[in-house]
C-alpha cells in the first residue's frame, strides 16, 4: 500500500542545507513540501498548511523543537517526525513522550526517511474513518480532501478547505467565531483574528457558487458564528 501521492509535508528545520536536501528528494517522491527555518514560523505554518506530516528538528533557533512539538500538539494531531542530531535516549523519550512519532538522527539515510514517512502516512490513513460528506450538489471526501460541486472540482486553500470542513461535519450547528479560529488557525490566533473569517467565509461563498443573501450553505449568524445548513427535506 503507497502512501498518498501529494501528501503536504512542512519541514522545519535552519539548516538550508538539509532542507534543500529533503525538498529535491520528496519532491522526487511525489510529496508537496513547505519548509522553514525557526520554530515560531513552523507553527505559523503548521496552522496555515495544514500539512500531512511535519518533519521537525529539535535544535532551532528561538523557539526550540521541543517547545514546538507541544504547541502543535495543543490543537493538532498531525504525524511528526523528529529529524536531529541529538541521539541520547532521553532526548528520544522526551520527544516521543511530548508527541512525536518517530524519531530519526543525522547523519541519515533519505531512503529510509522516506520509508518511515510512507509508514506514519499509512498509519493515518489507516486510523482514519473519515466518511465523505454529501449536501444536495455538494460532496466533500474528508479521506482524500477533495470537495465536488455539482460534479466538478472545487479548488480550495488549505485553509478554506479546513474551514469547510469545521462547518460541514457539524451541520446543523452554531459554530462560534472562537471555535472556529481554534479549530482552523490552532493555538495561533487572537480573537481580533475574527475579520479573518469573514474574508475566508466570503471566498468559500464565491467558490461554492453562493448567493450570500440566500446561502445554501453557510448561514451567518450574527455577532456569534457560522452555521453550516443541512439540506431542506
Amino acid at each position: 500500500m503507497n502512501a498518498p501521492l501529494g501528501a503536504r509535508i512542512l519541514v522545519i528545520d535552519d539548516e538550508p542545507q538539509i532542507r534543500k536536501l529533503l525538498k529535491v528528494t520528496l519532491q522526487a517522491h511525489q510529496f508537496e513540501l513547505h519548509e522553514c527555518g525557526d520554530g515560531e514560523e513552523g507553527v505559523i505554518q503548521a496552522s496555515i498548511v495544514h500539512p500531512d506530516l511535519i518533519i521537525l528538528d529539535l535544535g532551532l533557533p528561538g523557539m526550540s523543537g521541543m517547545e514546538v512539538l507541544r504547541r502543535i500538539r495543543e490543537w493538532s494531531q498531525v504525524p511528526i517526525i523528529v529529524l536531529t542530531a541529538k541521539d541520547q535516549e532521553g532526548d528520544k523519550i522526551a520527544a516521543l513522550d511530548a508527541g512525536a512519532d518517530d524519531y530519526v538522527t543525522k547523519p541519515f539515510g533519505m531512503g529510509e526517511l522516506v520509508a518511515r514517512i510512507r509508514v506514519a502516512l499509512r498509519h493515518v490513513a489507516k486510523t482514519t474513518d473519515e466518511p465523505i460528506l454529501r449536501f444536495g450538489s455538494l460532496t466533500i471526501d474528508l479521506a482524500q480532501r477533495q470537495v465536488e460541486l455539482e460534479g466538478a472540482l472545487v479548488k480550495l486553500t488549505p485553509t478554506e478547505y479546513e474551514m469547510l470542513k469545521v462547518l460541514a461535519s457539524n451541520a446543523g450547528k452554531i459554530i462560534t467565531q472562537r471555535q472556529l479560529l481554534q479549530q482552523v488557525w490552532g493555538g495561533h490566533h487572537h480573537e481580533s483574528d475574527s475579520h479573518y473569517l469573514r474574508v475566508y467565509v466570503g471566498h468559500l461563498r464565491k467558490k461554492l457558487n453562493e448567493d450570500p443573501t440566500n446561502p445554501r450553505y453557510i448561514q451567518t449568524e450574527p455577532g456569534i458564528g457560522y452555521r453550516f445548513l443541512l439540506p431542506a427535506e
